[in-house]
């Protein structure tokens, strides 16, 4: 957001989250895992270096992090309940009763918690920018992904647009990309608080970040901490 905007009202909260920060997969549904060590432990599994960066940006400005930690071969925490991956296929075969178990002990939990963290702030007049932390693979397809990061957002929430215009400028030594691996319209989590909150009072951008960068100690670190100088709020 620009300087002006920035001076006309007051400074946001700021709400750090991470759907795919770990690979758990509780005791009563390690059965459905056996022989899937390989798969938990790669991005099928959870988004790898996603929860160390969202931690270190939670240090750094000292808001809170909401973070999921079983694997989104369980059960996807960024998809909306109708969605066709909410479930894995090691998960979907589960009777419906015995997925409901699943949905009401991992999933509406960690939902239920970012939207009511969202909801007591906003009906106390406060703005919120809820920024939501991701990985990416490098390659997929055979395609290389040529981004050091990809700010995702609603281009017709024009606050969504100019935070992440901004905070691409102010990253000028790194590749950044808007709307990049994905769309920040794309099924998510901070597409479903979008329809719950007016665009005056939330803000969800989700922040992907590339493995290939991550795997290296000193340049993560120096992104995590640019990224923490130059957040436009």
């Amino acid at each position: 957001m620009s300087r002006r905007r920035a001076a006309e009202r007051p400074a946001p909260v700021v709400l750090l989250t991470c759907e795919h920060g770990g690979n758990t997969v509780p005791a009563a549904y390690r059965a459905l895992f056996a022989g899937q060590a390989r798969r938990l432990a790669s991005h099928e599994g959870y988004d790898i270096g996603a929860l160390a960066a969202a931690r270190a940006l939670a240090r750094r400005w000292r808001v809170p992090l909401v973070a999921g930690t079983v694997s989104r071969l369980l059960v996807d925490l960024n998809r909306s309940p109708a969605h066709p991956r909410l479930l894995s296929a090691l998960t979907r075969t589960l009777v419906a009763p015995e997925r409901e178990r699943l949905l009401a002990r991992h999933y509406h939990p960690y939902r239920g918690l970012v939207h009511g963290w969202i909801a007591a702030r906003v009906g106390r007049g406060e703005r919120v920018v809820h920024l939501s932390v991701h990985s990416f693979v490098p390659r997929l397809n055979g395609q290389r992904r040529d981004c050091d990061l990809g700010l995702l957002y609603d281009p017709s929430r024009t606050d969504e647009a100019a935070l992440c215009r901004d905070w691409q400028a102010a990253l000028g030594d790194w590749a950044v990309r808007r709307n990049f691996p994905y769309r920040g319209t794309s099924d998510g989590q901070v597409v479903s608080l979008r329809r719950a909150f007016p665009a005056g009072a939330y803000v969800g951008i989700e922040i992907e970040l590339n493995q290939g960068l991550l795997r290296s100690p000193a340049r993560a670190r120096q992104l995590v901490a640019d990224l923490a100088l130059t957040l436009p709020v």
